[in-house]
């Protein structure tokens, strides 16, 4: 009898297996400065806090976010045996994902807006993720431990819960959304990367937010940039090559208010 490992765990787990192993592999290219959004000097200089503090604050919210995930498979599982008999088709996957990621994305704007205009909110929770003033792969899910319930964990269940998908698809759809998140945080400008061709929320238009100019900007993640356009925060930019090597994300002429 071969060990069985049950989807409910897979997706609590292997999402967080996946953010480490996909940030490890822009550690490598991180010194590839051609492709760099800011220098390595700039991502030592500005930011306001330390790899080793990241990695721990990283660490607390998986925790968090794993205890919380196994919560919420306990309460809404109908047995492993159910749920593999009622596996859906792949019509009502791409429903469920594309139901999934607006219900996130729809979330996590308006909860990461609120924490930027909320003075109170911004000072003593939301600016400990803006202390890494140049983004970076394994800082992407680096926040205030109420923060990451709030935006990410109640985020994510809310996602799961109301797409109606099963946990066998959530180890795929919570696995796709880390990689996004990282990816978005990763501050390299690679080429040939489907993120930058597929999506207008990238690795640039997050930038752009975490720059003092971009603050009251670009609130939308992890996937689109509806809620920026439709309620005035959209902060259009161009990328530039910077003096050597490497890019930079600029607002477009008519945006720029530094």
């Amino acid at each position: 009898m071969g060990l069985t490992i049950s989807d409910e765990l897979l997706g609590t787990f292997v999402p967080i297996v996946v953010y480490w192993l996909y940030s490890g592999f822009y550690i490598l290219l991180g010194f590839f400065e051609n492709y760099r959004l800011h220098t390595r000097k700039e991502e030592d200089v500005k930011n306001l806090v330390s790899k080793g503090t990241v990695v721990k604050g990283v660490l607390l919210q998986q925790t968090v976010q794993a205890a919380v995930a196994i919560i919420l498979f306990t309460v809404t599982g109908n047995g492993s045996q159910a749920a593999l008999d009622m596996q859906p088709n792949f019509v009502v996957l791409v429903r469920q994902f594309l139901i999934a990621m607006l219900v996130l994305d729809t979330w996590q704007y308006f909860m990461h807006r609120y924490m930027h205009h909320n003075k109170f909110l911004y000072r003593h929770i939301h600016s400990q993720h803006h202390q890494l003033v140049v983004p970076y792969a394994f800082g992407a899910l680096y926040n205030h431990p109420l923060e990451g319930l709030i935006l990410d964990t109640i985020g994510g269940a809310l996602s799961f819960l109301l797409s109606g998908m099963l946990p066998r698809a959530s180890i795929f759809f919570f696995s796709f959304a880390t990689i996004k998140t990282v990816d978005d945080h990763c501050g390299l400008w690679l080429p040939g990367n489907l993120f930058h061709v597929l999506f207008r929320n990238n690795t640039a238009y997050h930038d752009v937010h975490h720059q003092f100019y971009g603050n009251k900007y670009n609130f939308s993640q992890p996937f689109f940039v509806m809620w920026d356009r439709i309620l005035g925060t959209y902060m259009p930019y161009t990328l530039e090559k910077r003096v050597g090597g490497g890019f930079e994300a600029r607002p477009t002429k008519e945006n720029k208010v530094y």
